[in-house]
């Protein structure tokens, strides 16, 4: 094969066409675009100008339904503004009604309480008068009572001097004698009106006791008694005494016998005396020195 072919024949291109049949149609179609564009701007400026009449007529109701509310509120305001000068108005009068009323009420209530302070002022003077004359009866009474216990005081102040008069017979009635130990006693109650002489004469302490007779014994003072035996016929009795840590024996003891005996907190001796006798009982006293020095 050959590796360089000779190229084929090729014709020469046609010749453009003339330039004057292409722009008629250019021209006829530019005409017609321009008229449907003012087509399209006429038929839009109308309906804008329809939408501008309507904008104006709303506009315009609009502006109107302002001014009448306008108005209607202007009315409104003013028939209120009259209607709270009216009540303002009525207010006042009624304030001056009320302070003319409240003058005619502060004079009136000034009144009654003038009446009332009064009428109280008379209840509590009749009340004092009445107080006083209770009182006064109560003076008298009570000046009745003072002259009667007067009285009464010089009965008692009498009786007293009977009984201190008496008292001083009954004391130098009482007598001594000696005790059982040989030594000279005190004075002797024999009975209860003797007892309470020598009580009044305070020289001794004295413990009174009614004595059973019992298993065990009973304290009488500060010692311990116990009755043995009591006879009524012969008026005899045995009685045991304890005291500082011993006992003794009194045996067969007459009715107003001093029983003597020493403890360790006196220098005097303690006197036991008994004025009766039952049986299986006896009742005396017991008389102990006001000073208790130990031995």
């Amino acid at each position: 094969m050959n590796p360089n072919p000779t190229p084929m024949y090729m014709p020469p291109p046609p010749p453009p066409p003339s330039g004057g049949g292409i722009k008629i149609p250019i021209l006829f179609g530019s005409v017609l675009a321009l008229l449907g564009a003012n087509v399209y701007l006429f038929l839009q400026l109308d309906k804008t100008k329809t939408e501008v009449a309507g904008l104006k007529d709303a506009m315009t109701r609009e502006i109107s339904s302002v001014k009448e509310t306008s108005n209607v509120t202007t009315a409104t305001s003013k028939r209120y503004i009259s209607e709270l000068k009216d009540e303002l108005e009525a207010a006042r009068r009624q304030s001056a009604m009320a302070a003319g009323q409240a003058k005619v009420d502060a004079e009136k209530k000034a009144v009654e309480l003038t009446a009332k302070l009064e009428r109280e002022t008379k209840a509590v003077q009749q009340q004092m008068a009445s107080q006083i004359t209770e009182v006064k009866q109560e003076a008298s009474s009570a000046n009745t009572k003072i002259a009667a216990v007067s009285s009464e005081v010089g009965t008692v102040k009498t009786d007293v001097a009977n009984t201190k008069t008496e008292l001083d017979k009954t004391i130098s009635d009482l007598k001594r004698t000696r005790g059982d130990l040989g030594e000279q006693s005190g004075l002797i109650a024999t009975n209860y009106k003797e007892f309470q002489a020598l009580k009044a004469l305070g020289d001794r302490n004295y413990f009174e006791f009614t004595l059973p007779k019992e298993k065990t014994a009973r304290r009488v003072g500060d010692i311990m008694l116990q009755l043995k035996k009591s006879d009524v016929k012969k008026n005899r009795f045995t009685i045991d005494l304890t005291f500082d840590d011993k006992k003794m024996e009194k045996k067969d003891k007459t009715l107003n016998e001093p029983l003597q005996f020493y403890t360790s907190k006196a220098r005097q001796p303690y006197e036991l005396v008994i004025n009766s006798i039952g049986k299986d009982t006896i009742s005396g006293y017991l008389a102990t020195p006001k000073v208790q020095n130990a031995r």
